[in-house]
């Protein structure tokens, strides 16, 4: 089967899955996946689009369908089936706007807390590396020693205290932005925040300075500076956004540049110290406060139970949120505990897949699934494990919480925490806080989760697994015969159709030229007949009739093509005379067609052979002369 052909099999599964055509509002693809926006979600059958050939996974994630397809040829589907289910022109984009029209209001807020973070996360992980540099540095004796070398990590302690220095500032910009309003208007209202006329907000928290203190119509209000707020610089995001968007359509335009901005600034300034500030301190407060309750009064057990279900909350998409409680934990702390426990609970979840994937060896879908799930794990993507192994056979799950969980109580005992956040697995180790030995402890904490997740993913396996087992063994037997080793003895394979047979090498298409769709021959027909080379299951007919699968046997596909670029056509001049699932006996009229009509049209006759899957453990061996025939033996599986 060709790869647009197999790809058109795919789309056409796919959308019946979802429930057909009519249920499917816009598609398009990210890196990995192939993201669909339903009408109605319930109508997608996740069980089945699972087993869809090439599908390592399916899930339904912030309002969309995902299947995970892997880098490079989830793009090649996507093009087929944006032109079947006609929807090429739609961006990610366009699509996020159509799954937004779905959230719900708690599924918007996270989803845009998430969005605030991700246009300043590259300053924060550049900061964070070079605070972990910089405390490595500071403590070599050569650097102390040496003035250059001590200018050098001076200069870069200084590059990287800066984005913390006004991360307040840059939320309150990244906040307006994704809100809808003018992102400069956040930026004031970020550098009124950090005003070097207001008390620092640290220093009247410690008991050394009293903040001045005004009366506004009887509120009193203390002029204390925002240090540290990143929860009040997200509300205040939303705030400045909003009265931008009210004052630009109430506003005349002749005015509007001048009296928009002015009332937006100055309502946002009143707000920031009369409400919205103090609301969100206690909001902060409230946070910090009851993460540090949690690890002075839960101690290990707090930290366990982080690492054991956090990739649970990944699964609900809850842990878009947790970006901002972090950044809001450095900003009070200095440290981060948070980053290192999200570590060790995906990487619990990676040595998960690695023990499902030692229980099912030698399921072929079971590897290809496995493999690349877990390198996705570590560089830090848990989804393709959590949704294409560990949550569709559960167990894995379990194991992965806990590997989780054990790694979780490792990293309480280390006293392991981060500088920065955003980034997990080995890309993590950028941003360890060196202290108490925390690259050791880092590389230590992800190997014990690693083990942990496969141990115990492999005995839950073998208590609890057997039925997920069973489901896979039937997979297995589900998956394309070319993936089976249960034949014994070889096929012959006859010329298609009577005429010159030549290796596909002297076909004119280079695609099949190239063997890039496989090894075959190629006929140049001395009448419209294809014929079938050997016994058989039709495995598809091309709605242009110009092509058609068949499966063999032992699993082996072959795609009989006429023409090349007779697809132009579109179906004239082509007779198919089988159906798809047919089965038909060698020698047995597949189509006909009109080959003068072809050739008069302007394109070549030629009819390829090309057996696109060969079955695992066998071979192929093509006949590599030209030869005139009619039913003589060409090719042989062996």
């Amino acid at each position: 089967m060709g790869k647009r052909e197999e790809y058109l099999e795919i789309s056409k599964e796919i959308t019946q899955f979802v429930g057909g055509m009519e249920n499917i509002q816009g598609t398009a693809h990210c890196a990995t996946r192939l993201r669909i926006v339903l009408k109605d979600d319930s109508l997608a059958d996740l069980k089945k689009l699972e087993n869809v050939n090439k599908v390592k996974g399916a899930f339904i994630a912030g309002n969309q369908l995902q299947l995970i397809f892997g880098a490079g040829l989830v793009n090649d589907v996507y093009a087929v089936f944006a032109e079947y289910t006609h929807t090429e022109n739609m961006s990610l984009g366009d699509l996020k706007e159509q799954s937004a029209k779905k959230q719900n209001p708690l599924q918007a807020v996270i989803k845009a807390l998430s969005d605030v973070f991700i246009g300043i996360m590259p300053a924060i992980l550049a900061a964070a590396l070079l605070m972990g540099l910089t405390g490595v540095l500071g403590n070599l004796e050569v650097v102390k020693n040496n003035e250059s070398l001590y200018a050098l990590n001076k200069l870069t302690s200084l590059a990287s205290t800066g984005i913390f220095a006004i991360l307040p500032m840059a939320v309150c910009y990244s906040a307006v932005k994704r809100f809808g309003g003018n992102p400069v208007l956040g930026m004031v209202v970020g550098a009124i925040m950090l005003d070097g006329s207001l008390a620092n907000a640290y220093s009247v928290g410690s008991g050394t300075v009293t903040p001045e203190i005004l009366h506004l119509f009887g509120l009193n209000v203390a002029l204390v500076g925002f240090q540290g707020g990143i929860i009040i610089a997200l509300m205040m995001g939303f705030v400045v956004a909003k009265l931008d968007q009210f004052f630009n359509k109430r506003i005349p335009d002749a005015v509007k540049l001048l009296v928009a901005p002015m009332l937006t600034v100055f309502l946002s300034t009143v707000l920031l110290f009369t409400c919205v500030g103090p609301a969100g301190r206690i909001l902060s407060n409230g946070i910090t406060g009851g993460l540090v309750w949690a690890t002075e009064h839960l101690g290990v057990f707090g930290y366990a139970l982080f690492g054991g279900i956090q990739q649970i909350i990944v699964i609900t998409g809850l842990h878009h949120i947790i970006g901002a409680v972090e950044a809001q934990l450095i900003a009070t702390t200095g440290f981060n505990f948070i980053n290192p426990l999200m570590s060790v609970a995906l990487m619990g979840q990676g040595g998960a897949v690695l023990g499902y994937l030692a229980l099912n060896w030698k399921s072929v879908k079971a590897r290809e699934l496995c493999i690349p799930s877990f390198c996705s794990t570590l560089f830090g993507i848990s989804e393709p494990a959590i949704f294409g192994v560990n949550l569709r056979y559960r167990y894995p799950l379990i194991g992965g919480c806990i590997g989780g969980a054990i790694a979780g109580a490792y990293v309480y005992f280390a006293n392991l925490t981060a500088l920065g956040f955003g980034t997990t697995a080995l890309p993590g180790i950028a941003i360890v806080n060196p202290e108490h030995n925390g690259y050791v402890n880092y590389i230590a904490a992800h190997v014990i989760a690693l083990a942990g997740g496969f141990l115990f993913a492999a005995l839950l396996g073998k208590v609890m697994g057997k039925k997920q087992t069973e489901e896979a063994g039937q997979e297995t037997e589900n998956l394309p015969k070319a993936e089976r080793k249960n034949f014994t003895g070889s096929i012959e394979l006859t010329a298609p159709a009577a005429g010159r047979v030549c290796p596909v090498t002297e076909s004119s298409d280079p695609t099949f030229s190239q063997k890039v769709m496989g090894d075959g021959i190629v006929v140049f027909p001395e009448q419209g007949e294809v014929k079938a080379p050997c016994d058989a299951t039709v495995a598809f007919t091309y709605p242009g009739g110009h092509a058609l699968g068949l499966e063999l046997a032992d699993g082996s596909s072959i795609l009989l093509h006429c023409g090349i670029d007779t697809v132009n056509l579109q179906g004239k001049g082509f007779t198919v005379l089988v159906k798809e699932g047919q089965k038909v006996t060698r020698g047995e009229l597949l189509l006909r067609f009109d080959k003068k009509f072809i050739e008069d049209s302007g394109y070549s006759s030629e009819l390829l052979m090309i057996v696109s899957e060969v079955a695992e453990g066998r071979t192929l061996k093509v006949e590599d002369e030209n030869t005139l025939t009619d039913q003589q033996t060409v090719a042989v599986l062996s």
